[in-house]
């Protein structure tokens, strides 16, 4: 018990020389980095469009008229030319026969007065006709000629009118369903309307685009070899077989919406696709230069613009604001905001703060998953994970950090 006065200096001391130590800083964060890499890539967007007939045609009664018959099935293909309808002739081969007992009588008119000039141009030098009658007999001749030409034209109509009534289609498409039933009194004092044929070999897509995109969109087209297609995003997802072309491009901007319009050329040769439905558009319209795809988990936003954090050659880390362009198979693609060869960082980016420090390792894409589990992470550092226990068990325990000491099991309780 006398010893233990003399001791305690000795231990007040120690405690002070230990007091004296400063903490040890931590060791910077460990983020998973790629390397920023320019590249060329197409000018894609994705915007809402119709489609539309390539031709549309409104087939009309052009002669008055009872409606006998429909000859095609409504729904089907038609050749151009071929028969659609029949109106009742017999009213127009009447006409036509009218039209040409009259050809025969200004005929017949015109034979005679010309007889009769032929006459007085033979007796004209000898002085048996006078002057005004044979100016009189020239006149009669040259009316009954003009009678003549006017009853051909009067057959003409006639005949063309009874062709009319054989109503036939004007282009080859799809046919649509009867808008007049047989027995009706059609074509009387307008042309009514029958039916429609819609060409659907090619189709347009119609679209629009605002007014601050067009100049982006000249220039990626100014790109030497740059080319402009429109795919079909079908409802399930899938795209449609046949890309189109850029058809037209409007220069006009319309005051309502602010937009341009614009058009696409998109082959069907199945079918498959009909006029007035609304579609998903694909529109490749030109090619972007010098570009970077990065992950989207590498880019953050907040009130000022988007952005990524990179890592620098001295191992401290800035901010850098960027352009997005799109968004495109789980990448964003950057025009504007990154240099080539920096190191933008993918995960750990809660992790650091401009301007502080942190550890660069390659980053690596999560792992797929296996019969549904979540996605395992490959471990940036390249290490490797540990393997779970047998038989469900636990895995073992982490070994403690640097500095730390491990339980001793004997200590507790």
């Amino acid at each position: 018990m006398r010893r233990l006065p003399i001791a305690l200096p000795f231990l007040l001391l120690l405690a002070a020389c230990g007091g004296d130590e400063a903490p040890q800083a931590p060791p910077p964060p460990e983020v998973g980095v790629i390397e920023a890499t320019s590249a060329d890539m197409p000018l894609t967007m994705d915007v809402g469009g119709r489609l539309g007939a390539f031709r549309s045609a409104d087939v009309r009664a052009r002669v008055p008229g009872v409606l006998q018959e429909r000859v095609y099935t409504e729904g089907s293909d038609v050749r151009e030319g071929e028969v659609l309808f029949l109106i009742d002739p017999a009213p127009l081969q009447a006409a036509l026969g009218t039209a040409q007992a009259s050809l025969a009588q200004a005929q017949a008119n015109h034979a005679n007065a010309r007889a009769n000039a032929e006459r007085a141009r033979r007796l004209a030098p000898q002085n048996y006709v006078s002057a005004a009658d044979l100016d009189n007999a020239l006149a009669a001749e040259r009316s009954a000629a003009a009678a003549v030409q006017a009853g051909r034209a009067a057959v003409d109509s006639a005949r063309i009118n009874l062709g009319y009534a054989t109503v036939r289609a004007p282009i080859s498409g799809r046919a649509g369903r009867q808008r007049v039933t047989e027995g009706a009194l059609v074509g009387q004092g307008e042309a009514t309307l029958l039916t429609t044929v819609d060409q659907i070999d090619p189709l347009y897509a119609n679209f629009s685009l605002g007014v601050g995109e067009l100049q982006r969109i000249r220039e990626a087209q100014a790109v030497d070899g740059a080319q402009s297609s429109v795919e079909v995003v079908l409802p399930d997802g899938s795209v449609y077989d046949h890309a189109g072309t850029l058809d037209f491009s409007g220069d006009i901007v319309d005051p309502a919406t602010g937009a341009i319009s614009m058009r696409a050329r998109i082959p069907n040769p199945d079918g498959r696709l009909l006029p007035g439905t609304y579609v998903s558009l694909r529109a490749q319209l030109g090619e972007l230069q010098d570009v970077f795809a990065i992950p989207q988990a590498a880019v953050q936003r907040d009130a000022a613009s988007a952005y990524v954090m990179v890592v620098g050659d001295d191992g401290q880390v800035a901010r850098r604001d960027v352009t997005l362009e799109r968004a495109e198979g789980g990448r964003w693609i950057v025009s504007a905001g990154l240099q080539g060869g920096e190191q933008v960082i993918v995960s750990g980016v809660q992790k650091v703060k401009a301007d502080a420090p942190a550890k660069a390792v390659p980053w690596t894409p999560a792992v797929a998953p296996a019969n549904g589990q979540a996605p395992a992470q490959a471990p940036a550092s390249g290490g490797q994970a540990p393997a779970p226990a047998a038989d469900g068990a636990a895995p073992d325990a982490a070994p403690p950090a640097d500095g730390e000491a491990a339980a001793d099991p004997a200590s507790e309780g």
